[in-house]
């Protein structure tokens, strides 16, 4: 039996939260990898519209009271924890009250983009890395999934490769399709850079879109996950880019094979 250590990020999970497939995902490969052995740590944001009493979640003290700087600005960072029913897991939820106490996911009632996600996303990535340090503990493989998480193999191979706790960890990132046209306004560079971080690393940031945090994943990752979605011809055109750069690119299906798939990954990524 395998003892890896497993760290997902992802945008949601069932049963706090679906409005992808993500969340069912998230849900099912976790457990089944527990199940075979491995230590496994989950991080989500705690969207306002998780209610936290329905689900028991409570603050995790000793973790919250970081601060986190997206650009200029340095916002505090609160954990939370539930745990998920009937099976042994918990998850941790990155919150704050500017980015995260909003009713809604990532468009408003009107169905508008909220013109902060990339702060958003910034704040999770980095305050995923930040709890993970605290904590202690060392992931052998960090699991990315979807555009909000694109930065953290950035981060792992610039600002975090020589800090102990992740200096032998390798990142996967899993694409997903979305839908989403948005454009960031303000310098997004600014905004991501982190020590050892200059402007010729965020090329794939220059769009100042979600494909941009996508690309950014693609690029730093370890693995890279194709999923058996349709995609979109933006997505579709980024895998191409990445072939021919000789990306390493994996096509893991949603079928009865997918969780001896991901463990055989996770296994030789860590030799």
């Amino acid at each position: 039996m395998s003892k890896l250590r497993i760290l997902y990020a992802a945008t949601e999970i069932l049963p706090f939260l679906q409005t992808t497939k993500v969340a069912e995902f998230l849900n099912t490969l976790p457990q089944s990898m527990q199940e075979r052995g491995m230590e496994i740590r989950i991080f989500v944001p705690k969207f306002g519209i998780i209610n936290e009493r329905k689900n028991r979640l409570h603050e995790v003290v000793r973790l919250s009271g970081i601060n986190i700087a997206v650009g200029d600005d340095e916002k505090p960072l609160v954990i939370k924890v539930a745990s998920i029913p009937n099976a042994k897991l918990q998850v941790y939820f990155i919150d704050n009250e500017d980015y995260f106490q909003r009713k809604s996911v990532f468009v408003d009632k009107n169905n508008n983009f909220h013109q902060d996600n990339d702060e958003r996303a910034i704040f999770f990535c980095k305050g995923v890395l930040e709890t993970v340090k605290k904590l202690g503990w060392q992931p052998d493989i960090v699991h990315c999934n979807d555009w909000m998480t694109g930065l953290i193999p950035l981060y792992l191979k610039t600002t975090y490769k020589k800090d102990p706790i992740f200096k032998d960890s390798k990142s996967i990132f899993t694409v997903y399709n979305h839908e989403y046209k948005h454009k960031f306004e303000g310098d997004l560079l600014e905004k991501v850079k982190m020590l050892d971080i200059d402007n010729s690393m965020l090329a794939s940031l220059q769009e100042a879109d979600l494909d941009s945090f996508i690309k950014v994943g693609m690029e730093y990752a370890d693995s890279v996950i194709k999923t058996n979605e349709n995609f979109s011809e933006n997505i579709n055109a980024l895998f191409s880019e990445f072939v021919e750069t000789n990306k390493n690119i994996n096509t893991i299906s949603a079928d009865d094979n997918l969780c001896d798939s991901y463990f055989n990954l996770y296994n030789e990524l860590s030799r």
